[in-house]
C-alpha cells in the first residue's frame, strides 16, 4: 500500500506528527474553506522552527508557493512545499489566533483557538512549544492592498485541494484547522470544519 491511514484534522481542533527527513504529508483541505495553521519543531532540537519571517526573506514573497523552501529561524530548509492543486494563497502574515484575539472580538466564555491547539496537539506528543513561532496560514487568503492595508478574505480553495509538505529534516509538524467563526477567514458561513492529512510513502510520489 502507497499511502498510510487517512487521519482527521477535527473541525477547531490540532494535529501534531513526526515527520523523518523526505517524508511528505498531504494536507487535504476536505469542504475547502478551512484555514490549517500549521508549525514545523526541529526534532531533535525545538528551539529550532519554521519561521515565516526568515521564509519571506529567503523567497522574497509573502505566499509560499510549489518548489519553495520553508526556512527555520536558523535559516535552514525545515519543509518544502512540493505539491499544490490549491490557487496558491496561502499566507505567511498573521499570527495564530489565541484567546487574547477573542476577548477582542467580543467573547466572553473561553474560545479554542490555534494557540491552544498547537500546546494540545504536542502534549498528546508529550512535548512542550519552547516559544509559539508565526504558523504558515494554509489556504488564508490574504491580500496587501495598495495602501499596504492587509485583507482578510475567504479562502480561494476548492473542496477536495491538496497541499503537499516534505520534511527538510526529521520534524514536528502540527496543523490546527483554525476554530475562527467570527470573521470569514474560514468561508463565509463562519463555520469551521474537519480537514484530513495523510503521509505519503516513497512509491506514491510517481
Amino acid at each position: 500500500m502507497s499511502l498510510l491511514k487517512l487521519t482527521v484534522i477535527p473541525a477547531s481542533r490540532g494535529k501534531a506528527l513526526i515527520l523523518t527527513r523526505g517524508q511528505r504529508v498531504e494536507v487535504i483541505n476536505t469542504r475547502g474553506t478551512q484555514v490549517l495553521d500549521t508549525w514545523a519543531f526541529n526534532a531533535e532540537d525545538m528551539c529550532e522552527a519554521m519561521s515565516m519571517e526568515h521564509t519571506r526573506s529567503v523567497n522574497s514573497r509573502i505566499y509560499a508557493q510549489v518548489g519553495d523552501v520553508l526556512s527555520s529561524n536558523r535559516r535552514r530548509p525545515i519543509v518544502r512545499m512540493v505539491q499544490d492543486s490549491s490557487p496558491g494563497r496561502h499566507d505567511t502574515l498573521l499570527c495564530s489566533c489565541n484567546r487574547e484575539l477573542y476577548k477582542e472580538l467580543g467573547c466572553t466564555e473561553y474560545h479554542r483557538n490555534c494557540q491552544d491547539n498547537l500546546h494540545e496537539a504536542l502534549g498528546e506528543l508529550s512535548l512542550i512549544p519552547p516559544f509559539i513561532p508565526a504558523p504558515l496560514n494554509l489556504f488564508m487568503n490574504v491580500t496587501v492592498a495598495s495602501d499596504g492595508a492587509v485583507v482578510r478574505k475567504p479562502p480561494a480553495s476548492q473542496p477536495g485541494d491538496v497541499v503537499q509538505l516534505q520534511a527538510e529534516m526529521d520534524v514536528v509538524l502540527v496543523f490546527s484547522s483554525c476554530p475562527q467563526d467570527i470573521t470569514p477567514v474560514n468561508g463565509l458561513a463562519c463555520q469551521p470544519s474537519d480537514t484530513h492529512y495523510r503521509v505519503l510513502l516513497p512509491e506514491s510520489r510517481e
